[in-house]
């Protein structure tokens, strides 16, 4: 009866000790690497209405004041490009402010061929893509979250 307890206690500790051991090493992360998640958001504007623009920036800080390394893009095809055009939006210094903490803006090549609108009307702080939709799509399938901006 004392050798079944003895193994009985081995066992046990056996188990706890694998146990334990299995727990640490599923919720470590390899070395060098940080526990702090790297949030990947791209934002859509499709709407020419400008009190959409400055709702989108305060949701811009709002997620940054949050998740300040967070990675934000904003893509405006179609109407939603007069937020990224000089004499059409009505936030341009808000997106001065955000590109500077990172935000990446997009204007869709394919919306300016469309609307004759030239580069050269578009805001400094834009980038280009050549489709906005298909570019939208592509994030989404590397694992961006998806926001569609607007009201």
């Amino acid at each position: 009866m004392e050798r079944f307890v003895y193994y009985f206690v081995g066992a046990a500790v056996a188990v706890m000790a694998i146990a334990v051991f299995s727990f640490s090493n599923a919720h470590s992360l390899p070395e060098g690497m940080s526990k702090k998640k790297t949030h990947r958001i791209v934002f859509q504007i499709t709407t020419p209405d400008t009190s959409a623009y400055r709702a989108l920036t305060r949701q811009l800080n709002n997620v940054l004041d949050h998740w300040p390394q967070a990675r934000i893009e904003v893509v405006a095809p179609n109407k939603g490009i007069n937020l990224l055009v000089k004499d059409k939006t009505n936030v341009p210094a808000e997106m001065t402010a955000l590109k500077k903490r990172g935000v990446d803006f997009y204007a869709c090549e394919f919306t300016l061929r469309q609307l004759n609108i030239p580069k050269a009307d578009i805001i400094a702080e834009s980038g280009y893509v050549e489709r906005g939709i298909v570019h939208i799509v592509e994030r989404q399938e590397e694992g961006w979250a998806y926001i569609k901006a607007g009201f």
